[in-house]
């Protein structure tokens, strides 16, 4: 056996473990996506009726489903920039060297260690129009009592709102450790030539931690638009359709209304979503990364 071709065998060997696991698990689900997508299915999902590619194009004439990419956009808006610029914010502070700054480093990615269900539950006892806190440091402020999470016009930032706090724990870690990793002595020469705090952070510290930062907003927009567990325990998609995003709205046509069919059409229309979401991150936001 030739030298190359044993080389190849044995490192296909080493693969096989992982190719299998993606087979069962991500390649096998995606290609059924697909298949459903172009069928009819019985309650139980068993495809029944071949439509072709009517699902697609039901799809972008259905009103619900235009809503939701409404929603999902809004939502993806309203949770990534956010989420990004406290983070940024509080990982400078955190990574300046104060007695007891552990202390708020540990408050900061506190979020990081709670369950999406758990958090949830702690903003519906928030947002709750009667013993709900933000009401009443509003009503204590002259303001009037809300329906936070029952009015169309203030759900969705609702929602939005208490998944920037779920979110800022794991974007503070990782932009802490992008900051604590940029050398120190360029900092030093800064001071040293006269360079105020805030030139240095747009010359030294934004340009180096610009793969962080990139990696932190890519993750952070997938994210956005995989959402489901705040919403369902928040809103249920409510009030009149504003919270349901593209997540929720496949869960709904998929396990509440048996159309798998349908579903499977939504799904393959957020892949491609977010699929051009980061080809476009990758392809101009990267130009602007500075490797070291």
């Amino acid at each position: 056996m030739p030298h190359t071709v044993k080389r190849v065998i044995e490192g296909g060997m080493y693969i096989l473990p992982s190719l299998l696991l993606f087979s069962i698990f991500v390649f096998y689900p995606m290609i059924r996506t697909l298949y459903l997508s172009m069928h009819m299915t019985d309650f139980q999902g068993n495809p029944t009726t071949y439509v072709g590619f009517e699902h697609f194009v039901y799809l972008f004439e259905d009103r619900n489903f235009k809503e939701s990419m409404k929603a999902t956009f809004l939502f993806v808006i309203y949770t990534v920039p956010p989420t990004v610029i406290i983070s940024l914010c509080l990982a400078l502070l955190a990574n300046e060297k104060l007695r007891g700054i552990q202390l708020f480093r540990t408050f900061f990615s506190s979020t990081l260690g709670m369950s999406v269900a758990a958090s949830s539950v702690i903003w519906m006892f928030m947002y709750n129009p009667a013993v709900g806190v933000i009401n009443k440091i509003l009503i204590a402020l002259g303001g009037e009592e809300r329906q936070w999470l029952l009015n169309p016009d203030t759900a969705l930032a609702a929602v939005a709102a208490a998944t920037v706090w779920m979110n800022i724990g794991f974007a503070f870690l990782i932009l802490l450790g992008g900051l604590q990793n940029i050398d120190s002595t360029l900092y030093e020469s800064a001071e040293i030539i006269g360079m105020s705090r805030l030139y240095q952070l747009w010359r030294i510290t934004l340009p180096l931690l610009s793969p962080t930062l990139f990696f932190v907003i890519t993750v952070s927009l997938i994210h956005a638009f995989q959402t489901f567990g705040q919403i369902d325990i928040l809103t249920k998609g409510g009030p009149m359709n504003t919270t349901t995003v593209l997540v929720y709205s496949i869960y709904r046509e998929a396990f509440v209304n048996y159309n798998f069919g349908f579903a499977s059409a939504q799904a393959i229309v957020l892949f491609f979503i977010v699929l051009i979401v980061t080809i476009v991150q990758f392809t101009f936001a990267e130009r602007k990364v500075h490797y070291q």
